[in-house]
């Protein structure tokens, strides 16, 4: 692992799939530009529509975007992270899948969402994930790149399950990647914090990109696209417009976190 820059994108997508590509390869394009060698696309960056759209699209949303990620990875010679496409499955649902290609276009690692947004919360507004997506079963990889480190995958509403993330840093993992669509009104209390937990408690690097503002009449995003460093401290935060965070990511600075305070060497129950 070396010293690099990753980006954690931050964009406004909405149901219209050629318009938000477009938007992403412009906001990829600006990241590779800035020196970034690692990009990271949020949740939905495809697609950000009503249900039945996503149902009925979803062969289309998910074929477009797996050949959009190789095409750009492979464009702009940088390892790119999709962080959450619909997948169709025979049953009718989809799997939300974040993708991880690296810069000859190749997929080298895939995570499939285990827990699903299923919640009534007090602005009165009720999501129920399970409705259209089918859970995945397989808990989260480690991708392994010999540049950019040991790279531990998940997708938004994961980043309230520290047993998941335990496992990704039991697996060796030093950066991870939280791609969401966190809703406006959790993501005011409880994104940053949350965030922010699981780096310190795994000592590891935290790259989540993010969506934000309004994508259609019932969807609003907190937008806060961040990364933050093993000990918690805030290297970059994109605030609600269309952009990016982007910092550097320091094997030096994570050894120094974790001699400093070596607790996953402490754990009694593992």
């Amino acid at each position: 692992m070396k010293s690099y820059l990753a980006a954690a994108v931050q964009m406004n997508s909405s149901p219209d799939l050629n318009k938000n590509l477009s938007q992403a390869e412009d906001l990829i394009e600006l990241a590779v530009r800035r020196g970034a060698e690692f990009v990271c696309l949020p949740e939905n960056f495809s697609f950000l529509g009503e249900d039945n759209i996503k149902i009925s699209q979803a062969e289309h949303i998910g074929a477009s975007s797996r050949k959009f990620l190789a095409t750009m990875a492979q464009r702009y010679q940088v390892m790119l992270l999709g962080g959450g496409f619909p997948v169709p499955t025979d049953g009718g649902k989809v799997l939300n899948t974040a993708l991880l290609v690296n810069p000859s276009g190749e997929e080298v690692s895939q995570y499939t969402k285990v827990h699903l947004f299923d919640v009534n919360l007090p602005d009165g507004n009720t999501y129920r994930e399970s409705n259209t997506v089918l859970a995945g079963q397989v808990l989260p990889p480690v991708y392994r790149s010999e540049t950019l480190g040991k790279l531990g995958l998940s997708v938004c509403y994961d980043v309230r399950f520290p047993e998941l993330y335990r496992h990704l840093a039991n697996k060796g993992a030093e950066v991870l990647i939280v791609p969401a669509a966190f809703t406006a009104f959790t993501g005011k209390d409880h994104w940053q914090v949350l965030l922010q937990a699981r780096a310190i408690e795994n000592t590891c690097y935290v790259i989540a990109p993010a969506q934000t503002g309004r994508h259609y009449e019932r969807r609003k995003s907190h937008g806060h696209a961040m990364i933050i460093d093993p000990c918690g401290v805030f290297l970059s935060d994109a605030g609600v417009d269309s952009g990016m965070a982007i910092a550097s990511i320091d094997p030096s600075r994570l050894t120094q976190v974790r001699q400093q305070m070596p607790s996953l060497q402490h754990r009694v129950f593992v």
